[in-house]
Order: C-alpha cells, then structure tokens, then sequence
C-alpha cells in the first residue's frame, strides 16, 4: 500500500509540476501549432509589425462562414468572440496587393499561389464556401491569410481578407517540422 501511495504522489506532482511549466512557457509566448495551415511546431509571440510574409495568430471575425466553420470542426472552440479558438495562418497579402480568388486558386498581384486551389467539397462531402474575387485591392487594414504549405487549409480562399484588427500576434517559429 505504501508504493501506491508514494505512486500517487509522484503522479501528481509531475502533473502539477506539467502544469506550472505549461502555464509560464503560455505566458511568455509559447505557442504550439498541430494543424497542416502552417509548419506543425512551437512559436514563439513576438512585437514584430504585421507584414507581408509573417505568421499571425488571430481571432476569426463573428460570422456566418466561422460559425458554419466551428460546427463541422474545421476550427477550434476558444475565447475569441463567437466562441472561436485562435487561428494561425500566414499573411500572404496586404495594403493595396490586387487579390484574384477564382476556381484556378488565389492570384497575389498577378502570381498564382502555390496550393491555393479551393476545394468544392470538404472530406465528408459537404459543400465549401468560397469567397470569389475578380479583382479585389486590399485595402489599409485588410490581410489575406493563408497557408502556403497545405492545400487543405480552411484559409482566405474560404473566407476572403480579414480586418488587421482580428490579429492578436506575430508568431515566429522555434522548433517546426
């Protein structure tokens, strides 16, 4: 009975001990991204400017296609409004870039990003929305943000630009796959 005991004991102050550590590598800046939208891995929050080619953590904007997006399990529940968990993606567009979102995939100032075709259904079969674009400039606070190393990303070509207020942080990699 006394080695159960002393088991028990070991058990719980390796957990409490995971928490604490967990809690302080959160509240320095610790970030872990397991989803195919950016490289799987550990970030880092930074004071970097929101530009062109950085990761940003954000929170969705309180719509239809997030809400639709949370029921089928596309994102995450969490704390943002709405009931959205925080989402990362890299800005891949910005301030005055012309955005072309079509079935051939996501156009940047005339470059076809690489992945970027949208996919008409999702892996039950259901249908996707698409967010069409025939010319778009993005205005001052306006992002696109996708994936560039996923094709399967729920990313601007679903949901179309986002406010630059929807980002909570920049994100830079640590470890990453």
């Amino acid at each position: 009975m006394n080695i159960l005991k002393r088991f028990t004991d070991s058990v719980a102050r390796a957990g409490i001990a995971a928490l604490v550590v967990s809690g302080c590598a959160y509240a320095a800046g610790a970030r872990i991204n397991t989803t195919k939208s950016i490289p799987v891995g550990l970030y880092l929050t930074s004071n970097a400017q929101v530009a062109k080619g950085a990761y940003v953590l954000f929170c969705p904007p309180h719509n239809e296609v997030f809400t639709m997006a949370k029921a089928r399990g596309y994102i995450g529940a969490g704390f943002c409004p709405g009931g959205y968990g925080y989402m990362m993606k890299r800005i891949l567009a910005a301030k005055n870039d012309i955005v072309v979102i079509d079935e051939e995939g996501v156009r940047v100032n005339g470059d076809l990003l690489p992945l970027s075709v949208p996919r008409k259904v999702d892996i039950a079969g259901r249908a996707l929305p698409h967010f069409h674009a025939d010319h778009y400039i993005l205005g001052d606070a306006e992002l696109l943000l996708m994936s560039d190393v996923s094709s399967t990303s729920f990313d601007g070509r679903y949901f179309g630009p986002v406010d630059r207020s929807q980002i909570k942080a920049v994100i830079r990699p640590v470890i990453t796959l």
